[in-house]
């Protein structure tokens, strides 16, 4: 939340006619970025990362101006402060690095400098062949005013003589060269006279999270289905035979659905039949029964103490686990029984079930936020929350956040980040833009995106050209799953197994974040009905067991990608991203580059799952500081093949029943110059 900055007074100069002396303030401080909504919100960052702030600095006349960027971990009492440097037409900017978890504040103070004013004026006249006798007396008065300003160090005795010299008899030219040294003007710059000083009418705020929160590969999985009996759930701890697998492929970050209690009233069945058997397991986020609710555990999984063991033989596996929450219930829930006043209700006394027209929900019931005990309900969610913190679990899908009041999140996000700041929350909203963006604000740390309908170049470009190019960037980070339990686009449905491979290239190089759902790898792909994004025989429904080492499994592929994310920094952020032309739509090319310029990855993907497609892309030689027909080596990631590429346009080809891809280490002769927008 964006602080307005006090307001201060100049203690030297006070008008007897009661005008306010910061109308003396003749520096202008406007149009400050980062800052989202004019501040209310957050930039976000994670450790190590710079924050680049840029102001349109001015003032009246021909004076000079300094500024400084002063920045501070929240909490803090005193500021640290860095010199803005002018850019171009009144623009200046500064950087600092964010080197610890939660919070930092930022502002920026601008001055007219008196001082390099006069310097400036003194310079000129010296090279006009002016006299300046009565200047070099008015630098003097400066030197001494800035002297009484503080005391001074023994590395300062030279401005004592540089005053002494300044006042004296000595030729003008020495007289000038003296208040000319560059010793004088760092000596001036550190005491500059600030009383007159603007500053910026608020403090801006950084919100800095851990570097999973900018880059990891996740893996979505069912734990029931990792039964050799499909008429059973599997335990926790049959579950956690599949870790080795699962990190074998180079994944970071296990995600769960919903592992609470199901209910039996209303209990879904097979391909969501409103009939079910003794024998079907239910949807998992149909949350709650006699056993138990959002704390509690399925009991054919295990317990609590079965979780905190499968939490440990993950972190051994070096994967986090993810929880899925979902705020709403099974008719059976405990919340049902115990407090009916969290509900909304029918006419005639019902509880009203979850729809989402057409779609009927008969095994959920939806939270009344807005209740009269409405309190006691937001602070028991948030309890959800810390009860699973305690075990362990710091990374939480959160399940339709839009359907839920924004200033709830806004109060329980902002809570849960300021405590315990190595929380990483994902927002599953596949809403309308300006919601999901809303969201993210609101203290989401991830969210989902429309990369799942996103298939063509142009949409491909377009979408994350506003991602990575724009302010979202610096509040939404996309997590970018190539397939849900929900969804299963038409792109693999027609595809095959190419299709898979494609998306999961753009997956895991246009984004730093990605994620699939367990059956992405074995090229799952048969739909409900044509038509439908639905799954026939949806996991959400029924347990499904599957042969994970099956021949034609895209494992090692996906392990492969994996290891090169880990391998090269360029592929480690969303920032850096540039697209590239080629002479073929259903070619896409572009290029990742890290911070500091000395890594460069360069993609190309046949977006056509079904055709050979070829053509010519183009390198940036010239923003890579590299002369236009020179020759460059390239290695093909996935391959290990070496290239040597002439001049700014190559040939590629690329047949999908061999390859749909490059991915391509770009050999620089040295560094690129960062990308101005990191600091």
């Amino acid at each position: 939340m964006t602080k307005r900055r006090p307001e201060q007074t100049s203690p030297s100069k006070q008008s007897p006619h009661g005008l306010d002396p910061q109308l003396l303030r003749r520096v202008v401080v406007e149009g400050i970025e980062p800052q989202i909504d004019g501040g209310r919100f957050p930039i976000k960052r994670t450790i190590g990362e710079g924050v680049r702030v840029r102001a349109d600095i001015f003032a009246d006349g021909h004076d000079a101006v300094a500024a400084v960027l002063r920045y501070r971990r929240a909490g803090d009492q005193k500021w640290q402060e860095v010199p803005m440097a002018l850019v171009e037409n009144d623009r200046w900017e500064a950087a600092f690095i964010v080197e610890t978890l939660g919070r930092y504040e930022y502002t920026v103070d601008a001055w007219v400098d008196r001082f390099a004013s006069w310097r400036q004026e003194l310079s000129k006249k010296l090279g006009a062949g002016q006299d300046v006798s009565s200047e070099l007396l008015e630098g003097a008065a400066l030197v001494a005013a800035a002297i009484e300003r503080g005391s001074l160090e023994a590395s300062d005795e030279h401005v004592v003589e540089t005053l002494r010299t300044l006042e004296g008899t000595d030729t003008a030219v020495r007289r000038a060269a003296a208040a000319l040294s560059e010793q004088l003007a760092a000596f001036m710059s550190a005491r500059a006279d600030r009383s007159q000083a603007t500053s910026f009418d608020r403090v801006l705020e950084v919100r800095v999270d851990r570097e999973r929160a900018r880059f990891g590969a996740w893996y979505e999985m069912f734990p029931r289905s990792a039964t050799p009996d499909p008429s059973r759930s599997a335990t926790l701890a049959e579950a956690a035979a599949l870790l080795p697998y699962i990190a074998s492929m180079g994944f970071d970050v296990l995600y769960l659905p919903p592992i609470h209690p199901i209910g039996r009233t209303f209990r879904k069945s097979r391909n969501n039949a409103l009939t079910s058997k003794p024998t079907d397991p239910g949807s998992p986020w149909a949350i709650g029964s006699d056993e138990g609710g959002h704390t509690a555990i399925e009991p054919g999984l295990g317990t609590i103490d079965d979780f905190d063991a499968f939490v440990a033989a993950a972190a051994a596996q070096r994967l986090e686990i993810a929880l899925d929450i979902a705020f709403q219930t099974s008719p059976d829930h405990p919340y049902v029984h115990e407090h009916p006043e969290w509900f909304r209700r029918r006419p005639d006394g019902t509880i009203k079930y979850a729809e989402n027209p057409p779609k009927k929900y008969q095994d959920i019931y939806p939270l009344n936020f807005e209740s009269e005990d409405w309190s006691s309900l937001w602070q028991e969610l948030k309890r959800v929350f810390e009860f699973w913190i305690a075990h362990g679990v710091k990374i939480f899908r959160v399940d339709n956040p839009h359907t839920k009041p924004f200033r709830f999140w806004e109060w329980a996000l902002g809570d849960l980040t300021r405590e315990y700041p190595d929380v990483i929350l994902l927002s599953e909203a596949f809403t309308r833009p300006k919601v999901m963006k809303y969201l993210a604000k609101a203290g989401f740390t991830q969210s989902y995106t429309y990369f799942t309908w996103r298939n063509s170049r142009d949409e491909l470009v377009e979408y994350f050209t506003e991602l990575t190019g724009t302010s979202v960037r610096e509040y939404l980070r996309p997590n970018l799953f190539a397939n849900t339990p929900d969804i299963l686009h038409a792109y693999l449905q027609r595809g095959g197994r190419p299709a898979f491979q494609v998306r999961l290239v753009l997956a895991a190089t246009l984004g730093a974040s990605y994620g699939i759902y367990s059956g992405f790898e074995l090229a799952e792909n048969v739909p409900l009905h044509i038509g439908s994004e639905e799954y026939l025989d949806s996991e959400k429904y029924q347990i499904r067991v599957r042969d994970y080492q099956r021949p034609d499994s895209l494992a090692e592929l996906i392990g492969r990608i994996n290891a090169i994310r880990r391998e090269h920094p360029a592929l480690q952020s969303d920032w850096g991203l540039a697209f590239h032309r080629t002479d073929n739509g259903s070619l896409l090319s572009y290029s990742k580059r890290s911070p500091d310029g000395r890594n460069l990855v360069f993609v190309v993907v046949n977006l056509d799952p079904a055709n050979m497609q070829h053509g010519f892309v183009q390198l940036p030689l010239v923003n890579w500081g590299i002369t236009p027909h020179a020759t460059v080596e390239v290695v093909d990631l996935l391959s290990g093949e070496r290239y040597f590429w002439r001049g700014e346009w190559n040939y590629v080809r690329l047949d999908p029943q061999d390859r749909v891809a490059h991915i391509l280490h770009v050999q620089l002769p040295g560094p690129l110059p960062a990308p101005a927008d990191h600091a």
